[in-house]
């Protein structure tokens, strides 16, 4: 079949400029940017009991040595406000230098005002604006938490959700919706109150005199449907910073491919300037999985690149032994735990793609494609593995030491390409 010379090339999917207004978050003399045309962030937050400083140290650190850019922390009591500037002191002492994320509700106001070496400690504010107070309440301890903004110039997150909405709000557009020629089904009408809420709340805080690129916007819902359709509609309306997460995405599996969905497909639109994972760990799980998660999500779409990829292929009849799933695992697995090392020593590396195939079928030409790759014997076949780099075939593996010897090859291959430390000796 002949291709017709009048024939267009085929252009590969690339994400929508997005088209917010930059961000700044401002601690110390470092500043990091959120929105325009910085990379989508990524952030997480911390499961441990704020007062325990030490605890939630090792904790971020932990979560920022996995890609977390902002860590969020539980701030709910004068003795949780008071641990703040010591968490901080310690991140500091291991060298970790993440911006910390103070997580507010219902005594934001009091928090900030009583404790100000907190609210110096902090580099940005999550303000929930169904949870600053009630009635006359309402606007003067929301102002409250705006003018410790201002004063330590700290940025704010306006953080609407639908578990916590303003029930005053809520009521006030059901009584104008009754009154529709064509009243909106009650989903629609909590759509309208999240928005609503979110951009009334910025509005507010910048005619205070909070600038307006200290503002980031979120309306978190469970719903992949309901997520996609509300901030589709926030974009549309306002050009502030959005922070993008599927709230109470859940456990596994389930949590994982819900919020991959939903933040994919607005990404992909140019929606959404950091992003967060919101799984329930399952027990003993580190953390640091919602970290992984979501960095895959954007080195995935091709807009960041985090930690070294690994393709693997996910063996059939051909490939009956473990060999290939135990190597391409241990490659992974190391390669992950050295880039809190290599980010700094190896610039660049985290672009690197390695490949641990496991037949003749597919193996040699996915390895040709990876910078570096290896095909290994699949059933029946030459006990033999050949090492591709760079498009070439460099040598064929044999014997009982497979896995140790490609290893090295890819220390090496790093050293060579990334940097200038010595070769590992076979």
């Amino acid at each position: 079949m002949n291709m017709s010379d009048t024939a267009a090339p085929i252009a590969m999917a690339a994400p929508q400029a997005r088209r917010s207004r930059q961000a700044r978050i401002v601690w110390g003399s470092r500043v990091v940017t959120v929105g325009g045309d910085a990379p989508v962030r990524v952030q997480s937050m911390t499961n441990t009991d704020t007062v325990d400083a030490i605890g939630t140290a090792i904790q971020v650190k932990e979560l920022a040595q996995a890609g977390s850019e902002f860590v969020r922390i539980t701030v709910n009591t004068p003795e949780a406000a008071a641990a703040v500037p010591y968490i901080r002191e310690q991140l500091d002492r291991m060298g970790q230098d993440v911006p910390l994320v103070g997580d507010f509700h219902y005594n934001g106001h009091r928090l900030l005002t009583e404790f100000p070496d907190c609210a110096q400690a902090l580099s940005k504010y999550r303000i929930n604006p169904g949870n600053v107070g009630k009635g006359d309440k309402r606007d003067r301890q929301f102002g409250q938490m705006i003018e410790a903004a201002m004063r330590w110039d700290k940025a704010v997150r306006i953080g609407v959700n639908w578990g916590s909405l303003d029930q005053e709000l809520l009521a006030q557009l059901m009584d104008a919706n009754g009154r529709r020629s064509a009243p909106w089904d009650a989903r629609q009408v909590m759509y309208e109150a999240l928005i609503t809420s979110a951009i009334e709340s910025a509005r507010r805080a910048e005619a205070m005199g909070l600038s307006g690129d200290q503002i980031i916007l979120s309306c978190k819902v469970s719903g992949v449907q309901d997520l996609i359709a509300v901030y589709r509609e926030l974009a549309r309306r306002c050009d502030y910073a959005l922070h993008l997460g599927l709230t109470e995405a859940g456990m596994g599996t389930k949590g994982i491919v819900a919020s991959t969905t939903a933040l994919s497909i607005l990404l992909q639109e140019g929606i959404g300037d950091t992003i967060r994972v919101s799984l329930t760990p399952q027990p003993g799980e580190a953390r640091t999985q919602e970290v992984v998660v979501a960095s895959e999500i954007l080195q995935s779409l091709g807009m960041r690149a985090f930690v070294p990829s690994v393709t693997a292929c996910p063996g059939c009849g051909r490939t009956t032994s473990t060999t290939f799933q135990e190597l391409a695992k241990q490659i992974d697995d190391y390669l992950r735990a050295q880039m809190p090392v290599w980010r700094k020593q190896y610039p660049g590396v985290e672009r690197l793609k390695v490949a641990v195939m496991g037949c003749i079928v597919n193996g040699p030409g996915e390895s040709k494609h990876a910078d570096i790759g290896i095909s290994l014997p699949g059933t029946g076949e030459a006990p033999a593995a050949p090492v591709f780099i760079d498009g070439e075939k460099a040598m064929t593996l044999r014997g009982e030491h497979i896995a140790q010897e490609f290893q090295t090859i890819v220390e090496n291959y790093i050293a060579r390409r990334f940097g200038d430390a010595r070769e590992v000796v076979l």
